[in-house]
């Protein structure tokens, strides 16, 4: 055992001192270009390791660099993406306020052509129920407001005051179960009463069987019941069903989009007495 470790300490020593000589012969030994082999391969060996370490830090530099520029790149995305939302928001704020101005616009023409007592109203609440189709305007007693006085659009008619309050006003719309207003077909001349559906459609009833009702046909007020003037727009006649000479059902699409109706003028002239020719209207 002992005889082992003396040859492998000799081994060892025979390495170390042969790789002595030839680092000796290296540094003596020059290379075709005059420079020491030993100096030589030393540079070559630390120019590696230095290029090893320079790609190293490179890339670490490269690294954080690009994070950092991708962190800014988010911050800038979060920000444009803040910004367009901001600027949808004010668009359709824009929109709206364009949209209110031409409704206001339509109801001042309205007004000036009717040649009737008005007063302008905002709607600023419906109805809670389909059973009760409402409005709730922001005019009542203390501006002239009174019961079954007419509320009209620049469409045509919306429906009648049933319950004024000194500031606000309920108003019953045409479209209501129990709402109903004697009209005329401005074609035939035939009369006759719409009443609400309930939904959006009106029913024209009680046409005498002579009378000459087709589709496409343009409904007006006749004046008859005593709440609305002649001459404003109903609706129009979408689908008739007759049975012999007995009109079943006239089904009408009103005049007035009622999802729609943001202000009103509520008539405050009363029509004329029945049978007497009113020369206003629509």
């Amino acid at each position: 055992m002992a005889l082992l470790d003396i040859r492998q300490r000799a081994g060892i020593l025979f390495l170390v001192v042969t790789l002595g000589h030839i680092i000796l012969i290296s540094a003596q030994v020059s290379s075709r270009r005059g420079v020491p082999v030993l100096e030589a391969v030393t540079f070559g060996v630390f120019a590696e390791v230095q290029r090893g370490v320079s790609s190293l830090a490179s890339a670490a530099s490269g690294f954080w660099s690009g994070y950092v520029v991708l962190r800014d790149v988010r911050a800038e995305n979060e920000l444009l993406r803040e910004e367009l939302a901001n600027v949808r928001i004010e668009l359709q704020r824009q929109r709206a306020l364009a949209d209110r101005s031409r409704g206001l616009g339509q109801l001042l023409a309205l007004r000036t052509h009717i040649d009737l007592d008005t007063s302008a109203a905002e709607i600023i609440a419906s109805g809670a129920t389909p059973d009760f189709r409402t409005f709730t305007i922001d005019k009542g007693t203390n501006d002239g407001i009174d019961v079954d006085m007419a509320v009209i659009a620049p469409d045509g008619v919306v429906g009648r005051v049933v319950v004024p309050s000194a500031r606000a006003a309920k108003v019953q719309l045409l479209i209501d179960r129990n709402a109903a207003a004697g009209v005329l077909v401005t074609r035939s001349r035939a009369q006759g009463v719409v009443v609400g559906g309930g939904d959006d459609r009106l029913h024209l009833r009680y046409v005498s069987e002579a009378a000459d009702v087709a589709v496409g046909d343009q409904l007006v007020t006749s004046g008859i019941d005593g709440i609305y003037h002649k001459g404003f727009a109903i609706g129009e006649v979408t689908a008739v069903d007759r049975s012999g000479r007995v009109y079943k059902d006239i089904t009408v699409r009103p005049a007035v989009d009622f999802s729609r109706v943001e202000a009103v003028l509520v008539v405050r002239t009363p029509p004329p007495a029945r049978g007497v020719e009113e020369e206003g209207g629509l």
